[in-house]
Order: structure tokens, then C-alpha cells, then sequence
């Protein structure tokens, strides 16, 4: 195994959660928990990757994406925050999920994502090939259920779909395998906490900053 890699031992179940996380923020660590409990994962490994392929802007600097996912996460023994892809040399998901196979033989992955991520599979690179690849986590997001169940991946797949009573079996499945899981969602993204300008590059530990204030005008 390479410096630096994850470990994991054969017969484990590591849940991806991949990703820009630019900025990492509680939702993201929401729905690693729900993922731990829901789909029995031993761990999750969150990939904070070089780039996302289908946005046109750059993401901040790896080393400040880490920085803050790290402290998101707040030292969850069970989580481990890595810019592997960017080791292995992948920048699409079913070229990371191959590679993985490849290197940890005998583990159990499961990709996670939110209903935002299945709504838009269709377009994601070799996109068939990731779901049989490895079983797939999905969990509800705010304004997404309805695009997500009626997405062309969820239509041609429906026969694979794990009911949401049965998530615990889902690392234990071979792919084709999926399952749709609707929990209490946390309504932060990353674009927004972006557009409020409380992330930027230099601020690496993610506090909040605080607006300029009007010429003339103190706090109140």
C-alpha cells in the first residue's frame, strides 16, 4: 500500500463520500453518520478530489479543502478525510472506484451521494459502470427527491433498488445495488457558503467571516 493511503483490511465496509467539499460543511458530516448507522459501514472515507469535472471553476486549494474537512469532521475515529484521487492519478469516479478495487481487494465499498448527485448521473462519466461497480448509498436532499427517483439512473436500475428497511444489507450486496434513504436533512451546500463569502481559501479552518459593514455604520 502506497504512504499516506487509507487503510482498510478485506471483509470491511468503507463508505466513499466523494467530492470538491469546497467548502466541507455539516451536511456532509450529517449524512457520513447517517451513512455509518443506515448502511453498517465499519468507516468513510471522504475523497476530496483535484477538481469536479463538470464545474467550470476551480476549487480552492486541496490543502485548504483537507484543512477544513478535517475540521468539519471534528476527529471521527471513524472517518478519514483524503485527497487520494489525487495520488492515484483519477479524476472520474469510476476510474477512482477501479482503482480502489484494484488496491484494497476483498473490501466492501459503497459510494455515497445525495439525490442531487443520482438526479445527474446519467451525465457523469462511464456513469454505468460505476453503478456496477459497487453498491450505492443515496440520501434524500431538500427540493431533490422526485428528480432523483425519476432520473434515467433510477429507471434503468429500478430492479436493484434495496428498499430503505433493508439499508443495512446494502455493503453486503453485489453491484448493481442501491438504496434510497430519506432522513432529516441539513440544508447547507457548499455554493451557498460560497456565495455568502464565509469560505474562502485563506480562511482554512472555515469560521465564518464577517460582512463589511456600510460606510458610517457600527455594528448593531
Amino acid at each position: 500500500m502506497r504512504a499516506g493511503m487509507p487503510v482498510a483490511l478485506p471483509g470491511q465496509a468503507v463508505g466513499l463520500l466523494g467530492g470538491s467539499f469546497d467548502p466541507a460543511h455539516e451536511g456532509h458530516a450529517h449524512i457520513t453518520r447517517e451513512a455509518l448507522k443506515r448502511f453498517g459501514l465499519s468507516r468513510v472515507w471522504w475523497l476530496v478530489s483535484p477538481g469536479n469535472p463538470l464545474k467550470a471553476e476551480g476549487p480552492a486549494p486541496m490543502a485548504d479543502r483537507i484543512a477544513r474537512a478535517r475540521a468539519v469532521i471534528g476527529g471521527h475515529p471513524r472517518v478519514f478525510v483524503t485527497g487520494l484521487e489525487a495520488r492515484l492519478g483519477t479524476r472520474y469516479t469510476a476510474a477512482t472506484l477501479a482503482a480502489l478495487r484494484r488496491l484494497y481487494p476483498g473490501v466492501r465499498f459503497v459510494w455515497l451521494m445525495g439525490a442531487d448527485n443520482l438526479a445527474q448521473l446519467h451525465l457523469w462519466k462511464d456513469w454505468d459502470a460505476i453503478m456496477r461497480a459497487v453498491p450505492i448509498g443515496v440520501f434524500a436532499r431538500p427540493g431533490t427527491r422526485l428528480a432523483a427517483r425519476g432520473s434515467r439512473a433510477a429507471e434503468e436500475y429500478a430492479r436493484f433498488r434495496l428498499p430503505a428497511e433493508a439499508a443495512g444489507l446494502l455493503a453486503r450486496r453485489r453491484a448493481p445495488a442501491w438504496c434510497f434513504v430519506d432522513v432529516p436533512m441539513s440544508g447547507q451546500s457548499s455554493s451557498a457558503i460560497r456565495a455568502r463569502g464565509d469560505w474562502t481559501a485563506g480562511n482554512r479552518e472555515g469560521r465564518p467571516r464577517r460582512r463589511p459593514l456600510p460606510a458610517g455604520r457600527g455594528p448593531d
